[in-house]
């Protein structure tokens, strides 16, 4: 089966609908990731075969899960999930943060060579990164145990804001590690196509004042 086929079977069975021009720029991501990949070793993904279902799929399964009007996606690596959902969302303000500076270097040349207008990338820890406008959503791709992720950004998320943090079985021990200031709104296991291994997705917000 082709890229373009099992993207956009891939895309019917998550339920999500994406234009043609959208779908291309993803397939165009995704070469440009592994002909990046074969010299910078930017995923622990090599084979090609799989970047469509680990990569792109893999990222866009948590689009439902994505409010508001900005995107801060932390540890970004090669760009997953961070630049998947910016081009699902357009209007979506999207900031790739990484502390690697071969890394962000691909992040800069993915958004200019795809002419990403709504992704900018900051080459830096997020413990330092102190932004004029802060975020509405914070994802998180196998970046770090879930209190330390709400550690290090939770000056980074705005009032209301979510954290969605990706991973593999269902983190329980590490839920249970979570500050009382911060709530566990979600988990969600994830079907991923052609993903066989277990998928999590879990929704963290910052609990009000008396709660």
């Amino acid at each position: 089966m082709s890229a373009a086929d099992q993207l956009q079977q891939g895309l019917q069975t998550l339920g999500i609908a994406l234009s043609a021009p959208a779908q291309s720029k993803l397939l165009a991501y995704a070469s440009l990731l592994e002909k990046w990949n074969r010299t910078y070793r930017l995923t622990a993904v090599p084979n090609s075969e799989l970047t469509v279902s680990h990569h792109l799929l893999d990222s866009l399964a948590v689009l439902p899960f994505v409010r508001g009007e900005s995107l801060l996606d932390v540890g970004s690596g090669g760009g997953m999930p961070g630049i998947p959902l910016a081009i699902a969302r357009p209007e979506l303000r999207v900031v790739l943060l990484d502390s690697n500076s071969k890394k962000s270097a691909f992040l800069r040349q993915a958004a200019i060579e795809l002419e990403l207008a709504n992704i900018a990338v900051h080459c830096g820890r997020v413990e330092a990164y102190r932004p004029a406008d802060i975020f509405a959503v914070i994802t998180a791709r196998a970046f770090a145990d879930l209190a330390e992720l709400v550690r290090l950004s939770r000056h980074l998320l705005q009032a209301g804001g979510h954290w969605l943090a990706m991973k593999g079985v269902c983190p329980q021990a590490e839920i249970a590690r979570l500050p009382a200031d911060v709530a566990l709104d979600a988990l969600h296991r994830l079907e991923v196509p052609g993903v066989t291994g277990e998928r999590h997705l879990v929704l963290l917000s910052k609990r009000a004042a008396g709660h």
